[in-house]
């Protein structure tokens, strides 16, 4: 099987300089105003392909390239319709702007899947985005959230590795759709919704958003708590929260949050029901301030008969709704994440204002910290013992799977891999190569499927990792 890559065939996801941006991103151009908004709408699209060492010759390929050539096997017939799923909001958007809608998208893309489409040569794909990215025309419509460039599950990635994963995302979008569409990309969309509740693994995460240029973070309603180690009061899921971490030296970081409500049924997005949702909500009051509340909601962009036969029916029915009741600018309306935190800044609240939240689990943490005097690794230590409804592994959009239990034959070699990484710098000869089957092991499709075929992916990746370090 294939050992090395050539440095051509590598993914840009390292060597330039990332410059970032605090300026409006929506603000100088947005067509919507607080004062005339009931409550909005704000839809992203998840889209991932795993990279699998399945090629002719072991070579490193995209899942999608693997469903086109073995179209027999399972669902991969469904390999062309995803391949449209990945391209047809790059129709929707200006169709619908020309027919004097006022639509709005966010779209969160891993990097596994933007080099699948660079390796199979899918520029139709990629014009498609770059049109909606790139084109100033469209851009008021569309925004891009990050993520972790090959899909992994942040509570279960080893800490030093967090920070690579983000930044190899940035490199790989600038280095496709340029530096000024990167300086746009505001908000981070987490793989799985998966947000960490350790105190130490959420610290380091929050601070390399926020060194990456991020101002905010999606996260699933259930994974986070009040302070007092509540659920969100209902009407707090609807306005902006202020995600605060606290690690086991009592710094502190914050980000705003947005909170995606229910659960991650591709119906909700593939229907329109956020639209839905926010008719039956209404303003809420912060700060003094009168605002919209916000219904936000993920979901895979291709998966399911719903999202590949269902979602374009309805995405232009009801932004056809919308415009014939004379609604495309107040009332329900959607909008983009940054666009309305901007709005909102605008009118002069600021992330302070918001409602703090924690990670799920942190109050009982947090309780014997500052009762007990325990350190955090004790407290942590002494709940596992105590409380069987206690973890750490984080909670994400199904709180029936697992990324940690019966994974020991992918998680030991990931951690050993990394840690051999993190030995070398940037003037080792396979540099390049190391960090991407670093990052490549930290998938989280690996864990996804079960033991077998999957597995058997980590572990050949695993071996090539520590081929090039040894």
């Amino acid at each position: 099987m294939a050992t090395t890559l050539t440095t051509s065939s590598f993914p840009p996801i390292c060597g330039s300089e990332i410059s970032y941006s605090s300026d409006p991103v929506f603000l100088p151009t947005t067509n919507l105003r607080l004062d005339s908004i009931q409550s909005a709408f704000a839809c992203a699209l998840h889209m991932h392909q795993p990279t699998i060492p399945a090629g002719r010759n072991g070579e490193l390929i995209s899942n999608l390239q693997h469903m086109f050539e073995h179209p027999n096997d399972g669902d991969n017939h469904n390999a062309a319709p995803f391949a449209w799923c990945y391209s047809r909001i790059g129709e929707f958007i200006p169709e619908l702007v020309s027919q004097g809608c006022n639509p709005r998208i966010m779209l969160d893309y891993s990097g596994n899947l933007l080099w699948g489409f660079q390796q199979m040569g899918r520029d139709d794909i990629l014009n498609h985005l770059k049109r909606i990215t790139c084109d100033r025309e469209f851009q008021p419509y569309v925004e891009w959230l990050g993520t972790m460039w090959s899909h992994a599950v942040v509570p279960s990635t080893p800490i030093p590795d967090l920070k690579l994963h983000i930044q190899a995302w940035q490199h790989h979008f600038a280095s496709i759709f340029g530096d000024e569409a990167l300086k746009r990309v505001r908000g981070f969309s987490p793989p799985e919704m998966h947000l960490p509740n350790h105190p130490d693994t959420l610290f380091q995460y929050i601070k390399a958003l926020k060194e990456c240029g991020y101002q905010w973070l999606l996260v699933q309603e259930h994974s986070v708590e009040c302070f007092d180690g509540s659920p969100l009061p209902h009407d707090q899921k609807y306005i902006p929260n202020q995600l605060v971490a606290r690690n086991s030296n009592h710094e502190t970081i914050s980000i705003t949050a947005l909170i995606k409500t229910q659960g991650s049924d591709t119906k909700l997005v593939a229907q329109m029901q956020p639209y839905f949702e926010a008719k039956t909500r209404s303003k809420q009051q912060l700060n003094h301030t009168q605002i919209p509340s916000l219904v936000s909601q993920i979901a895979d962009g291709e998966n399911g008969g719903v999202m590949m036969n269902e979602y374009p029916r309805d995405f232009f029915r009801i932004y056809h709704e919308i415009r014939d009741s004379g609604n495309n600018n107040s009332g329900i309306v959607a909008i983009n994440g940054t666009e309305y935190l901007e709005l909102l800044e605008a009118s002069g609240i600021s992330p302070n204002d918001y409602p703090k939240v924690q990670a799920v689990q942190q109050h009982k943490i947090w309780q014997r910290v500052d009762h007990h005097a325990e350190t955090v690794e004790q407290a942590i230590a002494n709940l596992k013992q105590n409380d069987d409804r206690f973890h750490i592994d984080g909670a994400s959009w199904t709180n029936d799977l697992s990324w940690v239990k019966g994974y020991e034959n992918v998680l030991e070699p990931m951690t050993e891999l990394s840690a051999m990484f993190h030995q070398i710098d940037t003037s080792h000869p396979h540099y390049q190569e190391a960090l991407l089957y670093n990052l490549l092991l930290q998938t989280s499709c690996f864990r996804y499927w079960g033991q077998g075929a999957w597995t058997d992916y980590a572990r050949e990746i695993y071996r090539r990792g520590k081929s090039v370090l040894s």
